[in-house]
This record gives C-alpha cells, sequence and structure tokens, in this order.
C-alpha cells in the first residue's frame, strides 16, 4: 500500500521549478500517486500595495496567461494532463490549503529558498503553506 495517493505540487514558475517536480515526480513514481500542479498568482495589489492609482486588471490578465502557458510547459514534461495542472489567483498559502482539502490531496510538495536573517523571522510562503496544511508537507530545498 502506498503512502501518498494524491500530491499536490505548488510551484512558483522560476527555474527552480524543475526540482521541485522532479522530487514531486519521484515520490508519485513511488507510490504510484496521482500529481495536480498549482501556480498561485498573487493579486498585484497586494503584492506592490493597494496605494497604486492604476488599473492593474490588464497585466493582471497577461501574468496569469503567461503563468497559464508555463504550467502548461511543466505539466506536459511530467505527462500531467490538462485536468491536473490549475493557476488559481490569490494568497498563496491559503489558495494551497484550499485546493489540498478540495482534492483530498495527502501531500503538499513545495520548494524553500531556506531564507536567513530577517526573512527567516518573516517567514515565507513555504512556511505559511507547512502551517495550517491539513496533510504532509515536504518543503524541497532549491536555489543557493
Amino acid at each position: 500500500m502506498s503512502q501518498y495517493k494524491h500530491i499536490l505540487v505548488a510551484v512558483d514558475l522560476t527555474e527552480d521549478a524543475g526540482m521541485v517536480l522532479d522530487k514531486a515526480q519521484e515520490i508519485a513514481r513511488n507510490n504510484d500517486a496521482k500529481l495536480t500542479l498549482v501556480h498561485v498568482v498573487e493579486p498585484l495589489s497586494v503584492a506592490y500595495g493597494s496605494d497604486i492609482p492604476l488599473d492593474l486588471s490588464s497585466l493582471q490578465e497577461e501574468i496569469t496567461e503567461q503563468a497559464r502557458q508555463k504550467i502548461d510547459g511543466l505539466a506536459a514534461s511530467i505527462d500531467v494532463a490538462q485536468g491536473g495542472q490549475h493557476v488559481v489567483y490569490g494568497r498563496p498559502e491559503k489558495e494551497i490549503h484550499r485546493m489540498a482539502k478540495e482534492f483530498d490531496v495527502d501531500l503538499i510538495v513545495v520548494g524553500s529558498h531556506g531564507r536567513h536573517g530577517l526573512a527567516l523571522i518573516l517567514g515565507s510562503t513555504s512556511t505559511s503553506i507547512l502551517h495550517g496544511a491539513s496533510c504532509d508537507v515536504l518543503a524541497v530545498r532549491v536555489g543557493d
């Protein structure tokens, strides 16, 4: 009997995403588990402050479309069908927790840069995902 049946892979679409996908794919193969990919597009008003007096909707749509194209390419490289790849809009930790519950996921795989100093104190997306997750979380060390 396999330990994991459904793995949610949260990718940030940087060059490090391949390392996260490789680890998730290895675990899925060893457990005969299903893989689902997700990328969360954060609202620009959250990322850049809500005091910007510009209409950011067209830029937000363009970012979302580029994310869809990138996740399509990543999914194709590991044979994840269209239905197993998602680009969603919102706060990463909230959306990843929501999807993990919605899809009855038993493992979330996410990249972690292993920050130090102030970034460590303030936390990171991977730390936020870990806290409050309803299943196991694997943080794959990426970057330097």
